[in-house]
């Protein structure tokens, strides 16, 4: 939680006052943002573009916990997530809306934390800030963001394109961010027990990064423009390898082949799940929040990246009948689950 001597109870600004607080430092960035915040609604003009718009809704309890979430890394946090779901369609994301509850806990200054982070989330990526709301909450912190974006008509990528052949790629390393929940959840439990403990995080910066402050792949977007690869399908990982296949299969009406010496897993992931008496792999596909991009391209633009060392090519689409399948190491084939998968069971 919040610790801080200065505590601005924010029944002293009211609703506008609090907003016009919190907000006064952003800057308009975009030609499209026409009106940001002050009016009744903001005015955006994306001419000649398809605009692209994804909400996302974080709950204190259920998506995080003020135990080990730092409040600035949760306001940057709240944005990655969802300018992620921009970039997953092959668009770039400029403007954002930020809806807020707040229970009286929470003193002006903690607010402040949050938004100094939404700020910088901003700032890094690009943002416009042009609106939300605030209300006060009996159900703890509640952060709702609503991402806009554009692209070309013809740039767009849907989880529906994915055609027999196609290959199967990913950016960066999966796992990452559910490994690290599992250290920060170990730490939470050994200070419940003795709070004289300080946490032992020591070596594992990167995935304790993943899981508090993920970074949407914007840059991802760009390469594949750069190399003119346009995807058949994409989606972001955000539930994991083997829900987001499932649903470029499902919705594209095909199969799917994965090999699991392919999957990328860093070394400090793998290394940490194996600690933890956990199956790295299993981490990779059903642990989620790694907002990694998964996407499909066609055969011939193999040679366009088969040497950029931040994609790899983990497996092909197949026809529906051939069902979706993991080739292990061992070189046996098991059924893709999204949730529960048993590795190597039977």
């Amino acid at each position: 939680m919040f610790e801080n001597k200065e505590r601005t109870a924010i029944s002293e600004l009211g609703e506008f006052g609090l907003i016009k607080h919190l907000t006064n430092s952003f800057k308009i960035q975009h030609e499209s943002s026409i009106k940001g915040i002050g009016d009744d609604a903001a005015v955006l003009d994306f001419t000649g573009k398809q605009t692209l718009i994804s909400t996302d809704l974080l709950l204190e309890g259920i998506h995080f916990d003020l135990a080990y979430v730092p409040l600035m890394h949760l306001g940057y946090k709240a944005v990655q997530v969802n300018l992620s779901d921009i970039y997953a369609m092959n668009g770039i994301a400029t403007q954002i809306t930020v809806s807020i509850g707040l229970s009286s806990k929470f003193p002006l200054e903690a607010v402040e934390e949050i938004y100094k982070g939404i700020e910088l989330a901003c700032n890094k990526f690009n943002i416009d800030l042009i609106g939300g709301d605030t209300s006060s909450s009996k159900q703890g912190l509640v952060i709702s963001v609503t991402s806009v974006g554009f692209a070309d008509a013809a740039d767009v990528c849907y989880r529906n394109g994915a055609e027999e052949g196609d290959l199967i790629c990913v950016s960066g390393d999966l796992g990452g961010a559910y490994v690290g929940l599992q250290i920060l959840e170990r730490e939470k439990q050994i200070f419940l027990e003795n709070p004289q403990l300080q946490p032992d995080l020591e070596g594992k910066d990167y995935i304790i990064e993943r899981q508090l402050k993920p970074e949407g792949r914007r840059d991802i977007v760009d390469l594949l423009s750069q190399m003119k690869i346009k995807p058949t399908s994409m989606i972001d990982v955000s539930d994991g390898l083997a829900s987001e296949i499932l649903h470029i299969c499902t919705q594209s009406d095909k199969g799917c082949t994965l090999y699991e010496e392919k999957i990328p897993i860093d070394p400090m992931t793998y290394d940490t799940a194996r600690e933890l008496g956990l199956d790295p792999t299993v981490c990779a596909l059903n642990g989620g929040e790694d907002y990694e991009l998964l996407f499909t391209i066609k055969q011939a633009d193999y040679s366009k990246l088969k040497n950029d060392v931040d994609i790899s090519i983990i497996g092909h689409i197949t026809d529906k009948n051939a069902g979706c399948n993991m080739i292990s190491k061992s070189n046996v084939s098991h059924e893709l689950k999204a949730q529960g998968w048993n590795a190597f069971k039977g």
